[in-house]
């Protein structure tokens, strides 16, 4: 097991908990009530957010481009789990942990391989 695999773990639990930090507050702010059209306009709601949403976007179908490819070639099973996690957590989560199962999937590839 490298040490990139754990790397990839962590990045993926701090993915998920710092984007939920901030939805949880988008929420309290909502009056307990998670209005996604409302969410979306806060994420266009200047130039910099505006900027960071369509960072996010492109990145987020970069990876999931890269991840459907990947996950064929390597025989990565549940990728449908990537596709959820993206947009029911975060990128920042899914991505992550599809790295760490990668990771996994090499190494067994390899062990299989001797």
């Amino acid at each position: 097991m490298g040490k990139p695999k754990y790397i990839y773990l962590v990045l993926s639990v701090a993915g998920a908990v710092f984007t939920w930090y901030f939805n949880l507050q988008f929420i309290a702010l909502s009056s307990g009530d998670f209005n996604i059209m409302a969410f979306i306009q806060g994420g266009m709601a200047n130039p910099a957010a505006s900027s960071l949403t369509m960072d996010i976007t492109i990145a987020a179908i970069t990876g999931l481009t890269w991840m459907t490819i990947e996950s064929r070639r390597l025989g990565i099973k549940h990728l449908w789990f990537y596709y959820i996690a993206t947009f029911g957590i975060a990128f920042a989560f899914a991505f992550p942990l599809f790295l760490f199962n990668r990771e996994r999937a090499l190494e067994n590839n390899n062990t299989a391989a001797l």
